[in-house]
This record gives structure tokens, sequence and C-alpha cells, in this order.
């Protein structure tokens, strides 16, 4: 073999690499949160890169279609974590995702409570209902009412936590950060 050296990457080919590992990351984590793939790489480029793109720099970078690329955008911005933007003298429109963690973390659990919680909320007072007033479901309905509190108190803790505000979550990232060792269930 000849003493040929590989020529050292440079900094913004190690930069772009970086990237798409974080794209790729964050897209293998979608399936986890139910919800598409090419939604999460989507906000993943959007967010790690810092900077508007608009739909032809997505479609480009991740490799596909428009109507995906469409999709997927719309979505993230019915989810409240890319927006809108423009520049001048372009007509094209360019996305950019939220760049504060907390905020986009609040946007994503607020998401997530009206799609999966409240649903379930809804189909467990539904059930109730229907054996309210049966005697001979007393251990269901009691077995029912401890569910329908559990997640009636997650429900409004969730709510708190991911107040427009954040201090919900701010609060209870710092009891959770205070390492006293007094964590434990309660």
């Amino acid at each position: 073999m000849s003493g040929v050296r590989r020529r050292p990457r440079s900094e913004s080919t190690r930069l772009r690499e970086a990237q798409d590992g974080f794209v790729a990351a964050w897209g293998q984590m979608a399936s986890v949160w139910g919800i598409s793939r090419t939604m999460a790489e989507a906000h993943a480029l959007l967010y790690i890169t810092g900077e508007p793109l608009c739909a032809d720099d997505i479609i480009d970078r991740l490799e596909i279609s428009r109507g995906n690329a469409s999709m997927s955008l719309r979505a993230l911005l019915d989810w409240g974590v890319v927006e809108r933007t423009h520049r001048r003298g372009d007509r094209k429109e360019y996305f950019r995702a939220e760049q504060d963690v907390w905020a986009m973390f609040r946007a994503i659990v607020r998401e997530r409570i009206k799609r999966e919680v409240d649903p379930l909320l809804a189909a467990l007072y539904d059930v109730r209902e229907m054996t309210a007033a049966a005697p001979e479901a007393q251990d269901h309905n009691r077995r029912l009412d401890s569910m329908l509190d559990f997640f009636a108190t997650a429900e409004r803790l969730s709510r708190m936590f991911a107040s427009p505000s954040g201090q919900g979550l701010r609060a209870a990232a710092t009891l959770l950060n205070t390492g006293d060792g007094s964590q434990g269930e309660g």
C-alpha cells in the first residue's frame, strides 16, 4: 500500500455531519412520540441549523418529496414549534424553529395533552357515565374513579407545567435538580 493520506475533513463538513447526526437521532425518536419521521427530521434540521430555511432547502437536505415537506411543515406550524418568516427581497416562505428549548418542549407537551390525554379523559368520563347508576358496577366504578382521579391530576399538573409562562416546568426542573436525595415515590 502506498502512503496516501486522507485529507482531514473541513470544519464545515464536520458541522454538517454533526447536524445530520442530530437530525437522524431526532428522527428515530419520532416513532416513540407517535409523529412522522419526516416531521421530526424537518424540525431537527430547522432547530440545529438555527437559521430559517425554505421548503426547497429542507427538501434538498432531507431528500424528501415536496408533498412530504409541505405536510411536515404544516404540522410543525400547528404544533407551535416552527414559525413562518420571510427574507426581504425574496418571495419564498422560510421556516424557523423555536430556539428556546423550554418553550419548544412546553409547546410539545401542550400538543401531546391535546392529542392524547384530553381524548383519553373524555373516553373515561363517558365510560363512567355508562355505569353511574348501576349498583352492580360499584367495584368497576371505584377502579374507574381511581383511574379518572389519577389522569385528571396528571392532566392538571401537565397543564400547569406546560403553561405559556413556563414557570411550572422550570419549577419542576428546579425541584429535580436539587439533588437532596429526597426523591422518591410519595
